[in-house]
């Protein structure tokens, strides 16, 4: 079993910063990618950014140069680093991670409950 959470969702205004957490714990082989999805009310889930276990990234086109998204291999961690925020970044924010739990099982997709984060004055 795997276990994502994610943490750090809150209120902030626009224009001001918020740094996203998302720790993965359980039997856990192997990572291959994380990442972050954003998931409005009534709209679909969404990709924000992604990283991949080389450290490839890719971003959303709205986001690109605002936000960073970022490992930290040893304690299982991603975040996401969220700059100049606007009212339109408003949604829960989802962690992914693409996972084997063994050798010999495949790859899964483990998904997060997810995170407010509300951008308004």
């Amino acid at each position: 079993q795997v276990q994502v959470v994610e943490s750090g969702g809150r209120l902030v205004q626009p224009g001001g910063s918020l740094r996203l957490s998302c720790a993965a714990s359980g039997s856990i082989f192997s990572i291959d990618a994380t990442g972050w999805y954003r998931q409005a009310p009534g709209m679909q889930r969404d990709l924000v950014a992604t990283i991949t276990s080389r450290g490839s990234t890719n971003y959303e086109d709205s986001v690109k140069g605002r936000f960073t998204i970022s490992r930290d291999n040893t304690k299982n961690t991603v975040y996401l680093q969220m700059n100049s925020l606007k009212p339109e970044d408003t949604s829960v924010y989802y962690c992914n991670v693409r996972a084997r739990t063994t050798y010999y099982n495949p790859i899964n997709d483990y998904w997060g409950q997810g995170t407010q984060v509300t951008v308004s004055s």
